[in-house]
């Protein structure tokens, strides 16, 4: 019998565990022909969300959890998830019921199809029209300027085979963009197609600062155009500097202009200061991942973990760094 792992993140979702856990139950139990866990990460929550997930633990050997001893962050909780997850495929997916389980079945059946990736693809959502325009723009230039073939349109909602989770688990960078990740596996995959609901409730925990540092995760880990940025403002500082001293060197053959010293320096000054600022930038973001990198910390710290059998706690002991 295959076995479906489902890994759901959770900060601060005390009012959505519960219902989350019974459409899953209730679909897979209509799926006689799967086995099944559902892994909650509780990623540092400071309401009820653990004990709500305890609570579905005791309803369900099927339910498993890890706590974080503090919040890691999104990305890491879902490695946490993938970690420990043993199934034939693994679903990713939010706990605020914007994604929605009854897409699973459909992402099953695309599955068994022999696709290794099913991704969800929103057609249509409710978020604000900034978000939505940010989000559009920004996979449409990270799409053009990456070595990878970004989907877009998809967050974290998705299916992916065994063989791809094994993958997953070797890469174990600090700056995670799992979306890329997945992505950079360059296995088969397909999409499902559908509209985003509300959220249940609640409130999100991505805020603009970390939808903005997830951003540049995706944005400097698969790509190096931004090392070519520095490359392409010096040539065009240069060519306009040079138009520039052409045209006051011609003033002052053809018309006897004077221009003291201190104009030539300022012209030449001006034109190179924004270019050294965006160069020192883009060297201070790669040289802080190289940093990052460096210190060679764990992606997460698991404070307490339950329902989990002991094969599956000692095969995650190599991965957790």
């Amino acid at each position: 019998m295959e076995k479906i792992s489902f890994v759901v993140p959770a900060y601060n979702e005390q009012d959505n565990i519960l219902a989350l856990y019974e459409k899953i139950a209730n679909l897979m139990d209509s799926l006689q022909e799967y086995d099944w866990e559902l892994i909650f990460i509780n990623d540092g929550s400071r309401d009820d969300t653990l004990l709500r997930i305890k609570e579905a633990v005791q309803k369900d050997k099927r339910v498993r959890y890890l706590n974080f001893s503090r919040n890691f962050g999104h990305q890491a909780a879902l490695t946490a998830g993938l970690d420990h997850a043993d199934g034939d495929a693994v679903v990713t997916l939010d706990c605020d019921l914007q994604d929605p389980p009854e897409l699973i079945k459909e992402m099953i059946d695309k599955w068994k199809m022999n696709f290794d990736i099913v991704y969800a693809r929103r057609k249509h959502s409710h978020e604000g029209f900034l978000k939505k325009i940010t989000s559009k723009y920004y996979y449409k230039v990270l799409r053009k300027v990456s070595n990878v073939r970004m989907p877009i349109n998809v967050g974290d909602f998705r299916l992916i085979d065994k063989k791809v989770l094994q993958q997953l688990t070797e890469m174990r960078e600090k700056a995670r963009y799992l979306r890329g990740m997945v992505a950079w596996t360059g296995f088969p995959y397909t999409y499902v197609d559908f509209v985003r609901p509300l959220r249940a409730s609640g409130a999100t925990g991505y805020s603009w600062q970390k939808m903005l540092k997830l951003a540049m995760d995706g944005l400097i880990n698969f790509s190096t155009v931004p090392l070519k940025i520095g490359f392409v403002m010096g040539i065009i500082s240069i060519i306009l500097g040079t138009l520039m001293l052409t045209y006051m060197v011609g003033d002052i053959l053809l018309h006897n202009a004077e221009y003291p010293l201190y104009k030539f320096l300022v012209v030449i000054l001006f034109m190179f200061m924004g270019f050294q600022f965006i160069l020192m930038w883009l060297l201070g973001e790669y040289i802080g991942r190289i940093y990052e990198e460096s210190k060679d910390r764990p992606l997460y710290i698991v404070k307490e973990k339950g329902n989990f059998d002991k094969n599956q706690q000692d095969s995650v002991i190599t991965h957790q760094h």
